[in-house]
């Protein structure tokens, strides 16, 4: 089981990666006014929390050894992503909105 949440995080470092990428990709190439990329960084934001905590509970539900260690891993990666870079890759920094 400790090696699918290791496959969980690291699935999730992906998604992480390439979504959060793209979010401040549009973000950057939105309108000046600042309120269409807010939009678009809370957008993300819930994306990520529901692939993250969503996708990893539901797995919790299946109740098989490989979906639970892979669905606390998502979970886990989530969580780990958002400490390690103080909420910049989840969207939870407050500064992302002002």
């Amino acid at each position: 089981m400790v090696a699918f949440a290791l496959v969980g995080i690291t699935v999730y470092s992906i998604i992480n990666a390439v979504g959060a990428f793209l979010v401040f990709v549009a973000a950057m190439s939105g309108s000046n006014d600042g309120s269409f990329s807010t939009w678009i960084v809370a957008a993300g934001a819930v994306l990520l929390a529901l692939v993250g905590l969503g996708a990893g509970a539901g797995l919790l539900f299946v109740r098989r050894p490989w979906a639970t260690g892979s669905g606390l891993g998502l979970m886990l990666g989530w969580a780990l992503w958002s400490i390690v870079t103080a909420g910049l890759c989840t969207g939870l920094n407050p500064a992302l909105y002002g």
